[in-house]
């Protein structure tokens, strides 16, 4: 086996997909920021969540917000609805693993919120069956998948990665969602900084 080959394959093979996804997508992440601006700006909020690997992004990307990603502003309203192993184990145990995020929206979510579902095959019932439940309450739906799957449907946002392999699908995830924090603070503090001139 030639690690080194491998390596550089696999480096080559994940700015490939990253950047036809990114480049697919242009209005629909610039579309995205201006809906996640104007629901921040009205006083709501982001839900996040998916399972494994998508779970750690959905924590990431709600660590970005109410942190910070690269500008210093005042903490942005964001919640992964993955990290309460409380609530997540006990709706599992009660009820079901399919309701684990169900459950959480039905308590959190309201009407111009944004639930954002991860799910690398598009089709994870825990997230299918909670951003079906969050459209009917009102909530936009921003779906983040693979190339198939139920969730772009449901979305009005879809991104959806044209792979079949997971780590790949994954990595241009978390690349969207840096886009989408960059971009979002920076329109934040232009029309802050517009409004004090």
């Amino acid at each position: 086996m030639d690690t080194a080959q491998l390596i550089l394959e696999t480096l080559n093979e994940s700015i490939k997909v990253k950047q036809d996804f990114i480049s697919s997508h242009v209005a629909q992440i610039q579309s995205c920021v201006n809906l996640i601006v104007e629901t921040l700006k009205n006083g709501n909020k982001l839900l996040i969540f998916g399972n494994g690997g998508s779970a750690a992004d959905a924590q990431h990307f709600a660590a970005e917000f109410v942190n910070r990603f690269q500008i210093e502003r005042p903490p942005l309203a964001a919640l992964a609805l993955t990290t309460d192993t409380s609530i997540i184990t006990s709706i599992g145990n009660d009820y079901s693993f399919d309701d684990i995020f169900l459950k959480q929206v039905q308590a959190l979510g309201k009407k111009g919120d944004i639930a954002v579902c991860i799910t690398t095959s598009g089709n994870s019932p825990n997230v299918i069956k909670a951003a079906t439940e969050a459209k009917a309450m009102g909530l936009k739906i921003v779906g983040f998948s693979g190339n198939r799957g139920q969730l772009k449907e449901i979305s009005d946002i879809a991104f959806c990665v044209n792979c079949e392999v997971t780590a790949r699908i994954q990595e241009s995830h978390i690349t969207l969602i840096h886009i989408l924090c960059d971009l979002t603070e920076r329109k934040l503090q232009c029309q802050k900084d517009t409004k004090s001139l």
